[in-house]
Parts: structure tokens; sequence; C-alpha cells
């Protein structure tokens, strides 16, 4: 882990290009700034009244968000194959240009920065190490976690069938299991459980991870609270998943952040002006949820903490 963050700590400070204010970030659009909300009571996770912020709204598309050890955040801008970093003090600034329209992100224990991108998963981070690990598909590959033994997970929702797909340390890609509508995508603290979100589903769906790395026991974890039926499924959206060090789940839907607990109770509605798409902890200690969506980004400030053995 201490070989981790010295290498995460170096991407911290590494300035790929010019710093920006915050204010010149908001010019990249001209659409009216998000609501903030207000979260209610959720015991242990976070304190009724506690404001969820937007801290910028004109961004192109906002994906992928991961923490840094330093307190900072990156996250991607899908339609401008960027990734842009937020600071604790929420100032913004870019972090890597020409992405390949990377979406989620994750690192890998040597400090390398792993995205889902176009058509493809590879290294984007640093400089000099880029690769591909998985690729090119027909279909868009949409998220991934990065266990703390470099084993990839990544969900390929345009797939037939839909599914996650795995790439053990050093290896290639291979099916590990069909999925309903997967988008999002996380493990548990303990990387027995992989989480999957399922888009057009009602309910956050689970694995048992083998020792292999396989994946088995697809089972229905936990169900969304305000979902409705539609034609095609229901009208969930879930996409992002994050998860806290008492092993709680957080799932970005439609109708805002769903907490879970680890075994699947439904805990609370965090509510969000738009829709999210994916979250991570973070913060000096890592006590600070931010959510990311339609080229907004929010924070929360949590009373939960996220799990400190990964940095998503």
């Amino acid at each position: 882990m201490k070989s981790i963050l010295a290498s995460l700590t170096l991407l911290c400070v590494v300035s790929i290009v010019p710093a920006f204010a915050q204010g010149q970030a908001n010019n990249r659009g001209s659409h009216e700034r998000p609501a903030d909300t207000v979260a209610p009571a959720i015991p242990g996770v976070v304190a009724a009244g506690t404001k969820v912020t937007v801290i910028g709204h004109h961004f192109q598309n906002t994906e992928g968000p991961v923490a840094l050890p330093d307190g900072s955040l990156i996250f991607t801008e899908t339609r401008g194959s960027l990734i842009t970093k937020i600071d604790k003090d929420d100032n913004v600034s870019p972090f890597l240009e020409n992405t390949n329209r990377s979406n989620g992100l994750g690192f890998d224990s040597k400090g390398r920065l792993i995205s889902v991108q176009a058509l493809s998963v590879g290294v984007v981070y640093p400089k000099g190490s880029e690769a591909l690990l998985a690729g090119p598909y027909e279909v868009r590959p949409n998220d991934l976690v990065v266990s703390s033994k470099d084993r990839i997970y990544f969900t390929l929702p345009g797939n037939k069938p839909p599914a996650v797909f795995y790439i053990p340390p050093g290896g290639k890609a291979v099916f590990a299991a069909e999925a309903p509508g997967p988008h999002g995508i996380q493990l548990s603290p303990d990387e027995g459980t992989l989480y999957v979100a399922d888009s057009n589903g009602e309910y956050l769906v689970a694995f048992d991870v083998q020792s292999d790395g396989g994946l088995t026991n697809r089972r229905n974890f936990g169900r969304y609270a305000g979902v409705t039926k539609t034609d095609s499924g229901y009208d969930s959206h879930a996409d992002g998943i994050a998860v806290d060090s008492e092993g709680r789940v957080y799932v970005g839907t439609m109708q805002g952040v769903q907490v879970f607990s680890p075994q699947g109770q439904h805990l609370g509605l965090i509510p969000v002006s738009q829709r999210p798409q994916n979250l991570a902890f973070a913060g000096p200690d890592k006590k600070t949820l931010y959510i990311a969506g339609q080229g907004a980004m929010y924070r929360l400030q949590m009373l939960a903490q996220g799990y400190k053995g990964r940095p998503k």
C-alpha cells in the first residue's frame, strides 16, 4: 500500500497542463446552474440538513471520479476526452488531455491510471506507460474497478449478452458473467462481493468473487426506492457505485443516491438535482462524497468514511 500511495502522490504533483481557476472552467457552457439539494438524516451515513453542493456545472459530461491520496479527486469529461482534478478547496484544474473519451477510472498497485475508453480498456497515465489492456470492442465499455490484487473488472452493456469482463494481472480479458444492463461496478471492502448496477432494473446486482477472480452466485442485492416500471424495464438508470469503510453501498440512480447496508437493506436516498452518473469518496479523510453527472460535479460532507484500502 505504501508503494501505491507513493505512486499516486507523484501523480498529484505532476502538472499535465497549466492549472486554471474554477471560474474559467465554468465558461465551458451556458446552461443554468443546477440547484443545491439537502440530504435527509441517514444514521451513520449523513446528518440531516447537509447540503449537496454544486462545485461546477459546465463540464463536458462528468463521469468516473476516483480519489487521490492528498484529498483531491479526478474525474472524466467524456465528451472532451479530458480528465479534470478538483482539490479539497473546490479548485478545478486540468489533469490529462487526449484520453480517448475515457469514462470510468481506477488505479492499480503500480500507480497506473486505467480507464474504460471509446471501445477499449487501457492505461492512460503516467506518460510513457500507456497500454491497451482489452479490446477494441464493437461496443463501448462503461465502468471498471481495480482490486487490491490488480484484478480489473469492467462492464460491457452493449455486449450480447450484456456482461462483466475480467482482466487478470498481466493477462487478457475474459468473459466473467452475464449481467443485466450492466453500468456501474464496485467491489466490497473485503473484495468478496462484486456489485453491478443494472441500469434498466429495480435491483442492485451482486456476485460472489472466487479465489481465482471468477464470479458466481448472481443475485438481487438491494431494491432501489422510488423506481417505477416502464415499457422497457424500470426507470432506475442505475450507474456508478461507491462503498464506505463499513461496507455500505452507494448507487447513483435517476431518483438520487441510493444507500444500502452491507446486507442489502435500503437505508435512505440522497436527493441530487440532476441524475448522478457516478460517485466516489475523497477528501483528506475520505469523508466527502463527490457526485458526477449531466455535466456537473457535486460534493456532500459525510458522517461515513470511504473505504481506504483502494483508491476506488
